[in-house]
């Protein structure tokens, strides 16, 4: 029954005043997931410093080469020339200019490192979100396939695919897509079970949506930051990869270069030429430095609740 104090009377349909409206409105205009992420990487002195020096990487990676010397001229009369002003980064044992060298080594080694983290994390992608959707004997195969391969070291892995297949990017590319899928398809796997059952996918499956568009239309852009972050981490240590295999000699070869192929040749003379291996060297140090901190601050950036957000 409903109470006295329950009756409604006619002061309470009337209009509320303006003052008590106004104060009840939201003053802070409604932002975007991916707009605050921006607005909180503007504000992050790292994430700033980080991706201007990858920028800056990038640029002469595709300028460099072309404001010097031609990177496959040998020269004899130059042969391991130091640094001057007619080569700025000096000359290696065949009288190549190191400027050109290092800069195309630089463009080769960040091609590497973006289709290396790019193709696998696509390919997990696409695997976990089957084997977590579908379930049932689909996940069985998939997941045990994971977990053998898993197992495996990777860089015992891709060394031994190496060793079986041609030098070059493509084969280092391949190398490295052929075990780097599982941690994403795991933890895409993980998330798509976590979401599949909320309420906007099954509201979507009542309306008829297709498996595939449940998957990556419905689910996938709910965890597209920490996919994002996987890439953005994934680079420098593709980077890293490639030039442990041009060192070692299961990489890059000569005539064509990268940094890990120019550290491997100045290794063989860094007593008398350290240059020819230090210049290459702090250039990769650089690039997954600053690539491990932007990948840093965007991890922080996607997650509000961080400490680092405040």
């Amino acid at each position: 029954m409903m109470n006295c104090s329950d009756v409604l009377t006619e002061q309470d349909f009337l209009p509320v005043e303006r003052e008590k409206r106004e104060a009840e409105e939201l003053v802070r205009p409604s932002r975007s997931y991916w707009a605050g992420v921006f607005d909180r990487m503007k504000t992050n002195k790292v994430a700033i410093f980080s991706l201007i020096v990858i920028l800056v990487l990038i640029v002469l990676a595709i300028i460099g080469p072309i404001i010097g010397p031609a990177y496959e001229t040998t020269d004899l009369s130059h042969v391991n020339e130091s640094p001057s002003l007619s080569h700025w980064f000096g000359t290696d044992a065949s009288g190549r200019d190191l400027w050109s060298r290092v800069w195309i080594g630089t463009r080769v080694s960040l091609l590497i490192g973006l289709f290396g983290a790019l193709v696998p994390e696509l390919f997990g992608i696409l695997m976990g979100g089957i084997s977590g959707y579908f379930g049932g004997w689909v996940d069985m195969v998939i997941m045990r396939i994971i977990d053998v391969g898993i197992c495996i070291p990777t860089l015992v892995y891709i060394t031994l695919v190496m060793l079986v297949m041609e030098s070059g990017p493509l084969a280092i590319i391949i190398a490295i897509s052929l075990t780097g899928w599982m941690g994403t398809a795991r933890m895409v796997r993980g998330r798509i079970m976590q979401y599949k059952s909320r309420e906007f996918v099954l509201a979507s499956k009542t309306m008829g949506a297709s498996s595939f568009r449940l998957i990556f239309a419905d689910i996938l852009p709910n965890i597209m930051g920490q996919i994002v972050v996987n890439i953005t981490s994934a680079i420098p240590s593709v980077i890293f990869t490639e030039a442990y295999l041009s060192f070692i000699g299961l990489g890059i070869k000569s005539p064509m270069t990268s940094l890990g192929q120019l550290s491997q040749v100045g290794i063989t003379n860094y007593r008398l030429y350290p240059y020819q291996l230090f210049i290459p060297g702090i250039v990769i140090s650089v690039a997954v430095l600053m690539f491990y901190l932007f990948g840093n601050c965007l991890r922080d950036a996607l997650d509000p609740r961080s400490e680092a957000n405040g």
